[in-house]
């Protein structure tokens, strides 16, 4: 999913005016990108003339120290405290939750290169 480096932004507008999707407009001088709408198209990152439409690849560190501090605050409840058999528990939970975005992720890959070929 494409995003938007609001500290990179200017609000030209060139991505509203050249999305084919409509999936953009400008707040407070910021464009923002409607992931319901946005169709992927990549349009946004070729028009932009200061870069500011970023790749969601970019985001993968911060989306791991979010799920890293989800984790912690879990961690950090009372429930938890000095009990390793309670926190062990939790972190088979948590581990299988992610291996669950996993599946889905391969999952739907596998049915996308299916649709590819037809």
């Amino acid at each position: 999913m494409p995003w938007v480096n609001g500290e990179m932004c200017t609000g030209c507008e060139l991505c509203v005016d050249e999305c084919p999707a409509g999936a953009i407009s400008v707040e407070q001088e910021v464009a923002h990108i409607d992931d319901t709408l946005c169709i992927r198209c990549g349009v946004c990152h070729d028009v932009c003339p200061n870069e500011a439409v970023r790749h969601d690849g970019e985001r993968i560190p911060e989306e791991v120290e979010s799920n890293v501090a989800w984790v912690r605050r879990m961690l950090s409840n009372d429930y938890y405290s000095g009990d390793t058999e309670k926190r062990g528990a939790l972190m088979e939970r948590v581990e299988r939750y992610f291996r669950k975005d996993i599946k889905v992720a391969e999952k739907t890959i596998e049915r996308l290169r299916a649709m590819a070929g037809d």
